[in-house]
């Protein structure tokens, strides 16, 4: 499970950065969003990778507080994940009125010449 996660992790930032260094700005949108579901994941399992356990305390029997997963990284991934939309969502707002103002959608505002 840890070796599928880390090359998962290792695979979105990848190819996040791949995508940040390409010359047209949809694709650093892409590769930011990228990077950010990476950052995500990676929080994730720093709250420990576990299966089967119950996610309730039973107050009937003794608690072993090392037997359930840690919430406060699933709370900060949720956080993450909202905000990350929002932001892409900004971005490409911005990307679409640069795009209208300037004529092309290239970072430097000036098509390449050929």
């Amino acid at each position: 499970m840890e070796l599928t996660l880390s090359l998962g992790i290792g695979l979105l930032v990848g190819s996040g950065v791949w995508l940040i260094q390409r010359p047209r700005t949809y694709q650093v949108v892409i590769g930011l969003a990228l990077l950010s579901y990476a950052v995500n994941l990676f929080i994730f399992s720093m709250g420990r990778l576990t299966n089967r356990l119950a996610p309730v305390i039973d107050t009937s029997v003794e608690v072993d507080p090392s037997a359930f997963v840690d919430p406060v990284p699933q709370a900060l991934v949720l956080t993450a994940i909202v905000i990350g939309f929002a932001t892409t969502a900004l971005f490409l707002v911005v990307l679409l009125a640069a795009r209208g103002l300037t004529g092309t959608d290239h970072v430097d505002g000036r098509e390449p010449e050929r």
